[in-house]
């Protein structure tokens, strides 16, 4: 594995992850069980896709397990997406 596949690195891109959890209450509960974690900026969740979407921004390096255990305390699942989105040029 690498740096960038087992962890998220700080910036303006941050890390996607999607989800099983469905519910709005559901969501909040992950986003603040993820923000307790040091060197969290912030969780943005994404409604607009199925399955949810959340994306973290960090201020330092984060390990990608940290987050998953996080997720799975709330009975839910958190699964990491690529490390860059795909952009067209």
């Amino acid at each position: 594995m690498s740096l960038l596949n087992e962890n998220i690195i700080p910036g303006f891109h941050g890390k996607v992850f999607s989800t099983n959890a469905e519910e709005s209450r559901e969501l909040e509960v992950i986003k603040n069980r993820i923000l307790e974690l040091d060197g969290i900026e912030n969780v943005l969740i994404n409604n607009d896709v199925f399955p949810k979407e959340f994306t973290i921004h960090t201020s330092k390096l984060i390990d990608i397990k940290d987050v998953e255990e996080k997720v799975k305390s709330t009975g839910f699942h958190a699964i990491p997406k690529g490390v860059f989105k795909l952009s067209n040029l």
